[in-house]
């Protein structure tokens, strides 16, 4: 069974830190970025952003969702937030989404190694069968990193979302399972040993 609990996770270029009000105002000054915004439901920057932080520590509270703060190592900044979400304990699955990065760090190691540590504390720590992505099949550049995880395309579900700028969405999913974990983990830390750490 899937057991959460508020952990930081720590890697080479990132660490993963349980979002808290002490991340509110660094990560508002982030969010500005209209890149940020173009695929996901909503745009959340500017006066919105209260209420999408906050519903964010309300997932968390209630255990619907755990979110981090991405922190740089490198200089201690915040340079983004993702989370676990859609965590059904009894079936032990979850998913990874409401990424996003600031755009410097895009193509970087940040986003690996942001999935290496929340598929092995996934797989390894929670016991996880299944974690899933879902994306906007329009972002080619979601599809694109999530594939070149390892992760599993499965289908596409039609109209599946009206956004917040009226647009029907259809989304992609896809999937890692357990017994693809340890290949797939290898491939990524291979990856990753091809970056340089600051």
């Amino acid at each position: 069974m899937l057991d959460l609990k508020a952990m930081r996770l720590s890697g080479s270029w990132v660490d993963l830190e349980p979002l808290d009000e002490k991340h509110r105002e660094a990560l508002r000054a982030v969010s500005v970025d209209e890149r940020i915004w173009t695929y996901l439901p909503s745009n959340d920057a500017g006066a919105k952003f209260d209420c999408w932080f906050e519903k964010a520590i309300k997932g968390w509270q209630e255990g619907l969702q755990l979110p981090f703060a991405v922190i740089n190592k490198a200089d201690q900044k915040i340079i983004g937030t993702t989370r676990y979400y859609e965590i059904a304990p009894e079936h032990h699955r979850l998913s990874i989404g409401y990424t996003w990065y600031v755009q410097e760090v895009w193509g970087s190691a940040v986003n690996p190694e942001c999935k290496l540590l929340l598929l092995d504390h996934a797989f390894e720590t929670l016991g996880a069968n299944r974690v899933a992505f879902y994306t906007d099949l329009r972002n080619a550049r979601s599809c694109s990193a999530i594939k070149k995880l390892g992760a599993v395309e499965e289908g596409v579900l039609r109209k599946h979302m009206v956004l917040e700028d009226g647009h029907v969405r259809d989304t992609v999913v896809f999937s890692i399972i357990s017994s693809e974990w340890s290949g797939i983990k290898t491939k990524l830390i291979e990856r990753l040993a091809t970056f340089k750490v600051r």
